[in-house]
């Protein structure tokens, strides 16, 4: 069987981290996996020549976007600025090769460049913690995830930020090879398989916008000292000298969230600090965080992906 032909387009400013992903995955040949197929991998870009990397290097392309006509599978490793539109050459050849039946993946910012082609319309998506907002302002037809380190649609894939790179290119040998050949290939790479959780254990999670002289600044503080007990809403209207209504709604503005979900999010993430770095049993921390130990480890998995314990053992120092 003929080879699966990879692309992958390249850009200035180039994050080098993902290019080598995917070239590790999919250009490294490996006749010692004993399959029908392996893959072709081939470089593009808009314009082919030297394109600088992020650490001031060049790559030098040789390819346009034609080779997208028979990529198999296309991959975009980002894009060279969120906030600037893609090239509308770009946007065009990936809807062609979508049409023709090729398969889009992109890995962190790259699902900018997916959204801006439409082929994220009605589809659920994830990108870089960090962009996810914007990606989802700026395309509402699109459903942003930022928990996950991937989203498989079928014919599009969308990846998380830098490392999840690797998620997402094994996933695709998984799909194409199978479990166990995914995982052969993962231990030459001396990674993970799969990855447990997904990238909201990554994501920081901002106390709030609100000014240190501010009620809602005041109530955060107040909050943030008291994490260890019961915290009721009254409570913090009190200490912002706000009715309760007019206190929701300024917290939610100052924070992005209402009052309950922020505190329980605040007790989650120094929940997370003391397994990092504390002995206390898990039942201990979820005390002195001010939660019983069911809502912990309920919390625990439902912001950060993962179980306290698995958490513990991955980030332990």
């Amino acid at each position: 069987m003929r080879p699966h032909r990879i692309v992958c387009l390249a850009f200035d400013g180039l994050a080098p981290f993902e290019l080598a992903t995917v070239a590790e995955v999919f250009a490294v040949p490996r006749p010692e996996l004993d399959v029908d197929w392996w893959y072709r991998f081939e470089l593009c870009a808009e314009t082919p020549g030297p394109h600088r990397a992020v650490g001031g290097f060049d790559i030098v392309v040789h390819h346009g976007l034609d080779r997208l006509r028979s990529a198999d599978t296309v991959i975009v490793p980002g894009v060279p600025d969120v906030r600037r539109a893609v090239s509308p050459v770009v946007l065009d050849a990936l809807r062609d090769a979508y049409a023709r039946g090729a398969r889009v993946v992109s890995i962190c910012s790259g699902a900018f460049a997916l959204a801006a082609a439409g082929l994220l319309d009605g589809r659920e998506a994830t990108t870089h913690w960090r962009y996810a907002a914007l990606l989802q302002e700026r395309h509402p037809a699109v459903t942003v995830n930022a928990s996950v380190l991937y989203v498989d649609s079928g014919s599009v894939v969308t990846g998380a930020g830098t490392t999840a790179g690797i998620d997402v290119c094994l996933h695709l040998v998984r799909r194409d090879h199978g479990t166990e050949v995914a995982a052969r290939v993962a231990r030459r790479m001396v990674v993970a398989s799969h990855r447990e959780g997904g990238q909201a254990q990554f994501a920081e999670y901002p106390v709030g916008r609100a000014p240190s002289d501010d009620p809602i600044g005041a109530a955060v503080r107040y909050a943030l000292d008291g994490l260890q007990r019961r915290l009721t809403v009254d409570e913090l209207a009190g200490v912002a000298h706000l009715s309760v209504r007019q206190f929701e709604r300024r917290f939610a503005d100052a924070t992005g969230l209402p009052p309950g979900r922020w505190i329980t999010r605040q007790r989650i993430r120094a929940g997370a600090a003391l397994l990092e770095s504390a002995d206390d049993s898990i039942d201990a921390i979820a005390g002195r965080v001010g939660l019983t130990v069911a809502g912990f480890r309920h919390h625990f998995r439902e912001t950060m992906g993962v179980s306290p314990s698995a958490y513990r053992r991955q980030y332990r120092r």
